[in-house]
């Protein structure tokens, strides 16, 4: 915890050579002015300063302001000043319970005293422990008298002759006794059946010779688009449901992300463990602050969409990537379809003509090999 001068005695402070470093934070008017005077004896900058803490400098200008509305939730704020009075020559615990008195949390409900609770408990816990032992002795009772009640004595057997097939020796009805035969040869191993080929596939793939499968299914590889990495839920995802959602922001490392709406409402502000994920709402003019952009992989219509560029991105900007990519993906899939439909009439046309070819060769020949008597 770094040193405050205002724990310093009074016969050190009463020579004539001492000086405060560095301001103490109970001296102040508020916390913000205490802060701001302790960086302006320090001689850093704002930007050394957000450099050491790793804090943006909007918000050590904001806890200098005062200013409660621009920093995130609370839970941040009192981390940015633990580090801020930590980087100043502060006291962080004074920093921190200063804090939180200028700005009590409301949210958190009035709890009742747990002390009435527990002296019942300690009135009843003879009487409850007693009821738990008769009830566990009565259960084990009743399945020793279970036990013991079932039990049979031993008694002889009914069988009177014991039957022939159950004797060893010879087989009933047969003369002799049991002959093992020579051994049979093993089945057959198991092959991998030979690749299918579709009818008219080899013509698509260009010049393959039909007769090999090996090549026939390299050039189907081959010719197949590359397929980038989907997203991969690997913990908690936050934000908007799947269906109403383009646009997916998953940490590969533990960092930041604060969302924030045009009119500076706080959409959403977590730091995110590594495989969490926030899904970014539609048509939704806001921005996204995160504390290192190289920490995020960006997901768009559930493909792998690059990175982040930098600390602050526009959302529309996200969601308009993963239109277009939409949009292209839907032409891409039409233009197929339209040529495989247009290969689809080439073979028929292909296999009537052959056939109607081969009808004219047979009609010809029968009139050729019959002749007039």
């Amino acid at each position: 915890m770094a040193l405050d001068t205002g724990n310093v005695p009074d016969e050190f402070r009463a020579h004539p050579d001492w000086k405060d470093p560095v301001p103490s934070i109970t001296d102040a008017a508020t916390l913000g002015e205490g802060l701001r005077k302790a960086r302006d004896l320090s001689g850093k900058s704002m930007a050394e300063l957000a450099a050491d803490t790793r804090v943006h400098e909007r918000y050590l200008r904001a806890l200098e302001e005062n200013n409660i509305s621009a920093l995130p939730s609370r839970v941040f704020a009192i981390g940015y000043v633990r580090a801020y009075a930590g980087a100043l020559g502060l006291d962080e615990q004074l920093a921190v319970e200063r804090y939180k008195r200028e700005t009590p949390d409301g949210s958190v409900p009035l709890q009742a005293p747990t002390g009435v609770a527990f002296e019942e408990v300690r009135r009843y816990s003879p009487r409850i422990v007693g009821a738990i032992l008769v009830l566990v002795v009565a259960v084990i009772g009743w399945n020793v008298f279970q036990r013991y009640s079932l039990i049979r004595a031993p008694q002889p057997s009914d069988i009177a002759e014991v039957p022939e097939s159950w004797s060893l020796g010879d087989v009933p009805g047969q003369g002799g006794a049991l002959s093992v035969g020579a051994p049979l040869p093993a089945p057959a191993d198991q092959t991998t059946p030979v690749l299918y080929i579709t009818p008219g596939l080899e013509a698509q793939l260009g010049d393959v010779d039909p007769a090999d499968p090996a090549a026939v299914a390299a050039a189907a590889a081959a010719a197949a688009p590359p397929v980038q990495a989907a997203f991969n839920p690997r913990g908690a995802v936050y934000g908007a449901s799947a269906t109403a959602s383009h646009v997916v922001l998953q940490a590969k490392k533990a960092a930041a992300l604060v969302v924030r709406m045009s009119d500076g409402r706080v959409l959403f502000a977590r730091q995110l463990a590594a495989g969490e994920a926030w899904r970014a709402p539609a048509g939704v003019a806001a921005t996204i602050d995160v504390s290192d952009p190289t920490a995020f992989d960006v997901y768009l219509n559930g493909e792998h969409g690059g990175g982040l560029t930098g600390v602050l991105t526009p959302l529309s900007q996200l969601n308009s990537r993963a239109q277009a990519l939409a949009r292209q993906t839907a032409l891409q899939v039409q233009a197929e379809a339209a040529a495989a439909q247009a290969a689809a009439a080439r073979a028929a046309a292909t296999a009537q003509q052959r056939a109607a070819d081969r009808m004219a060769a047979a009609g010809q020949t029968l009139t050729t090999t019959v002749s007039p008597r």
